[in-house]
Order: C-alpha cells, then structure tokens, then sequence
C-alpha cells in the first residue's frame, strides 16, 4: 500500500469517529501529504540531517543529552548505518576533541555539494565544553577527506553554548562562511560568523530581540499547553536556533526556538567582519510569524521548509510570504533537523520534548526513532487547513 492511500484508509476509518451526523470536526485532527518512513533508529535520537545532490544522506547523532557510544555522524548506507568519515573520528575515542567528532548537531551541504557540519562540542554529564570540542567541520563526501576544521574558541565559545546549526555561503570568503546558531544552554543566544579561510569568527546580535526567546511563550506539546521558562524548563527551549540560506545566498534566514516570529539579514552585511552590532541590527527584518520551530531549509525556488512541533506537521512559507502544509503526521514528534532537495524534504523526528529532564525523570521517547521523507511537491498543494 502507499503512503497516500495509507492515509487515505486511516483518513477513512477516523471520520466516523470525528464526525457524525450533523457535527462539525477538525480536518487538522487527519494526516496529509504522503509521508514515507526512510529509515528507524533504536540507539540515541537523531538529530541533523544533510542530503548530498546525488542523494547521499547523513545523520548527525549529538550527544549533548545522551552521552551515547556510538555514531555522532553517519551515512545511511543500503538501509544501515556506516560511521562517516571513518569510525576513529566518528565514534568515541581517546583522539583529542579538536581531532574527532565529539556531537555533531546541525549540519548542511554547500552550493558545491560539501558537508558540513557543527559539533557542538557537548557530551551529556561532562561540564561545560572541552577545548577544541567545538568547531565547524567540512567533508568532502566523496573521499572523506576533511575540507576545514575550525575550532570555535572564546570570546565566540561560551561555556553555556549550544552551537545547534548552521548554514554556509561560499559566495563571501576566500573559502566561503558559515553561519552558526548558538541557541544556548543557558540565557546566552547569538549568531556566530566563521571565516572558514581564516578562521576568523565572532558573536553577532547577542542582545537583539531577533536571537531572543519570547518572554511568557507558551507552546503546546503533546496537546498540553507549556510555558517558557529559563531557570526551569519544561520542554526544548532556546535562543536563535533554526536557519536557512536564499538560493543565490544573499539572505539568512534565522529565528529563536521559544519564539513563533522569523528573522532575515543581509548576508552582505552579516559577512563584514567590519560592521559593527549597530549596523547589523539595523539590517535585521522582521518576517512575521512562522509558528513554533526547531529546523528550517530552503529550496531552489526560495521557499522555506519549516518544523512545526505543534501540529505535527512541516509547513511551508513561499516567497510572497503565503504558507501552506507540506504534510501533517501523528508519528511527526518534534521534528528537528530538516533539508530541502528538488524533490523532498527529508526531517529528522528526535522527540525531544520527552526527554527525563523535561519530564520529570520519566524517559516518555518510544523508539524508533524515525527519519521521514515528503514530495515537495505533490500531485497538489496543501492549503494551511490541510485541504486539497
């Protein structure tokens, strides 16, 4: 059966109990969009996710919740996990942090097809971060080979940082720029921009309200409603944490995790190591709403791919600024990393929000943990409520 006409058929066997005769229900209480299940991992929880142009998908497994012992950056290979690049750098080892893969969290390809990704240099239990834990690593995916490593060092590195993802632009630097979202373990957000030539980097708009959670946000998980809080969280909250590039580069796209707006910049600006934070600031947009989001892509077209933990769900927000659903799912828990290709889009589900520390203690995950895939464009569009 496919995927379609699985939904179809579950879609067929819930009306009768959402809506008997005379009785309004909720369309959004269906699936939609054709959701297929490419892979299912028993071990630690995925995280982010890359897709090559000839289809070659990677996985990074971090470890800053779960100092597990295996993989921080896999390929899926036939159906099974193979530690990229080598097992040595990918799997525990007693190489020095700055050598080795310590948890790898975000992670992206370039307009050339590389890899990238950003460890952020946390292992569950161990405090604060090592030095050289942290950087921004680049492979070539064809031989394995390491492009740039570029350890991230104070005053760029705070000891409550969460480097959590990050885009690269090769249209600024001699050997291009990456732009990484520090979300923050603690009350500490801020974009950070890397030279990858030069290594060169700084932390940029750490008090402007676009890399800020929203005081009071509330966000409802598992259909119960969750107020933020920095010194006690109930869920997965954060500073700035989701980020995307336009096609031609010329604009990031960024916003807080404890936020439901979307931030852009100039790239021309954000790049320039000269400009200072009030020149920056003034080159932030404010994009409106978007909803509450962990991961964030664009395609070719410049359409943006967004999580939606709220409603289980991946929406998507055009050009002119319209939305509508990519796909709505139950299986969809806290959709986390996310990458756009010409034809899908592939998203992560770590199901963070029910984490032992957001619980009580009480470890609610149910592995496996899934790695799906939906047609960016199917045989139609889906319209914010999830119609045809």
């Amino acid at each position: 059966m496919t995927p379609l006409r699985a939904a179809l058929a579950l879609a067929c066997l819930l009306s009768p109990l959402l809506a008997r005769a005379g009785e309004a229900h909720d369309p959004a209480a269906l699936p939609a969009g054709q959701l297929e299940v490419v892979a299912r991992f028993d071990g630690p929880g995925p995280s982010g996710i890359a897709v090559t142009p000839a289809g070659r998908v990677f996985i990074g497994f971090p470890r800053h919740a779960e100092n597990h012992a295996g993989m921080t950056l896999g390929e899926l290979v036939q159906g099974r996990l193979v530690p990229f690049p080598t097992a040595a750098m990918s799997l525990p080892s007693q190489a020095p942090d700055a050598q080795r893969l310590v948890s790898v969290h975000g992670m992206t390809t370039d307009a050339k097809g590389n890899l990238w990704v950003i460890d952020d240099g946390k292992r569950a239990g161990v405090p604060g971060i090592p030095d050289g834990a942290a950087k921004v690593v680049g492979f070539d995916p064809a031989s394995g080979r390491v492009l740039a490593s570029v350890v991230l060092k104070a005053p760029t590195l705070l000891q409550d940082s969460h480097m959590n993802d990050l885009r690269v632009d090769l249209s600024h630097g001699a050997k291009g720029t990456a732009y990484v979202s520090d979300s923050s373990f603690g009350t500490s957000p801020a974009l950070v921009v890397v030279d990858l030539a030069s290594g060169r980097q700084r932390r940029v708009l750490a008090h402007h309200p676009s890399t800020q959670p929203d005081p009071g946000f509330v966000a409802t998980l598992d259909g119960k409603p969750m107020r933020y809080s920095a010194r006690s969280p109930s869920f997965p909250v954060g500073g700035v944490d989701a980020v995307a590039l336009s096609p031609d580069n010329g604009t990031l796209y960024f916003a807080p995790l404890s936020s439901r707006r979307l931030y852009s910049i100039s790239t021309d600006v954000l790049a320039n190591f000269d400009n200072d934070e009030a020149t920056l600031a003034a080159a932030v947009r404010d994009l409106g709403e978007k909803g509450f989001a962990d991961g964030m892509d664009s395609d070719a077209q410049g359409r943006l791919y967004i999580t939606d933990s709220e409603h289980d769900a991946i929406v998507r927000r055009w050009p002119d600024g319209h939305f509508d659903v990519v796909g709505r799912d139950p299986r969809i828990v806290w959709p986390d990393g996310i990458a756009a290709t010409d034809r899908d889009v592939y998203v992560t589900l770590g199901q963070w929000d029910r984490l032992p520390g957001f619980n009580g203690g009480k470890d609610l995950r149910q592995p496996p943990y899934l790695l799906v895939r939906l047609p960016t464009d199917p045989a139609g569009p889906l319209s914010a409520a999830g119609a045809p």
